[in-house]
């Protein structure tokens, strides 16, 4: 009997480490713009919610407090334009990795079922599905998909990994060509905060469901948008029938926010000054760098939101990692993401202001 992991890929960063010894070496240490980890400080208030909390002896529920939930409804109204929310159309998540590497698990898929993702995606798509035992599935155009035997469809926007951000056009025909052949449609907007050339629309908004959220679920999560990925708080919105479920499962399996996270995502949710301050350091430091590589021969494609620069210099991606690890720059190759990135790498503006200055002075070398 094969064992799971061998159902999966080589685990990607694994095959980073060589080149990351190599840009470690160089003088003045390491430039590392490639896993896109936040580096800022988590805003205050949400640690002081954290630590008021933090006596929390009991277990948390995994539909977490009614406080979390009407933040969640009353955050997705103002924010994403969602309509009538109520709490059964909210679920809290233990950060949006772990729901989107077993959500297909959960949805009770296996063998004979498809998962759609786009053709160049976060590799955890592809994960879900193998563990699963479904069979992943890539396109170009989702409408363009076989739907037989296709039971869960992925949207990715703002994409990761190219920035690139759907129109609410193609928004609003991929729902409708979902709802038709009743495909489940969970749409990824991890970093719809991060928008720099183009505004960022929701799955959920009614210019896009038509006030409907039946067969749609948004994916969002504030690793990004308020410096939490150690915190692992995310959440789910949409479909109240399709969420019930996931919830019963999920009580089985102890899938539950610690109590502090809980309050702590409440706070941030309530506030919107460190987010922009947050864009404002963000937008710094991808401004500087996109100049640098453009001078220094890349080609800039899509990247109008998230936090990366999707780049190239028309080379295999490795070609390119290798030449920037010697002078100590770390980027993610673009075929960790499908074989479509082979020529290209991404480049995440999540260093410190002084490690982004580096890069740019070493660029320019």
């Amino acid at each position: 009997m094969g064992t799971v992991s061998s159902r999966l890929p080589v685990f990607p960063w694994d095959r980073l480490e060589p080149y990351k010894s190599t840009a470690a070496a160089y003088a003045d240490g390491i430039v590392d713009l490639s896993v896109g980890t936040p580096v800022d400080p988590v805003p205050a208030l949400v640690r002081s919610a954290l630590t008021d909390a933090a006596d929390s002896p009991g277990y948390p529920t995994v539909w977490g407090t009614a406080a979390l939930r009407d933040a969640i409804t009353g955050w997705a109204g103002k924010r994403l334009g969602a309509t009538d929310l109520e709490h059964t159309n909210v679920l809290p998540v233990v950060g949006s990795k772990e729901l989107v590497a077993w959500l297909p698990t959960q949805l009770g898929l296996g063998a004979g079922d498809r998962v759609a993702y786009p053709r160049l995606a976060y590799p955890t798509y592809e994960v879900g599905a193998r563990l699963a035992g479904a069979e992943p599935v890539v396109y170009d155009d989702p409408w363009e998909l076989d739907p037989a035997g296709l039971k869960l469809l992925w949207l990715n926007s703002p994409s990761n990994p190219t920035g690139r951000v759907l129109s609410a056009d193609e928004l609003r025909r991929t729902v409708a060509w979902a709802r038709e052949h009743g495909v489940l449609l969970f749409s990824d907007e991890c970093y719809i905060e991060l928008g720099w050339e183009a505004d960022p629309v929701s799955v959920l908004h009614p210019d896009v469901c038509g006030g409907s959220y039946d067969g749609i679920v948004a994916v969002h999560s504030l690793s990004k948008r308020s410096n939490l990925a150690g915190y692992r708080a995310a959440f789910l919105v949409g479909d109240a029938e399709v969420l019930g479920e996931l919830l019963l499962i999920r009580k089985h399996g102890g899938m539950m926010i610690p109590a502090p996270v809980q309050a702590a995502t409440v706070a941030a949710l309530g506030d919107t000054e460190h987010v922009g301050e947050q864009r404002e350091r963000y937008a710094r430091r991808r401004t500087a760098l996109r100049e640098a590589l453009e001078a220094a021969g890349f080609r800039v494609e899509h990247s109008e939101a998230s936090l990366y620069l999707w780049a190239t210099r028309d080379e295999s991606c490795w070609d390119t990692v290798g030449d920037l690890a010697k002078r100590g720059i770390l980027v993610a190759p673009g075929d960790f993401y499908g074989s479509a990135g082979e020529h290209f790498v991404r480049v995440a503006f999540t260093a410190t202001d002084e490690r982004v200055d580096e890069a740019v002075r070493r660029l320019a070398q």
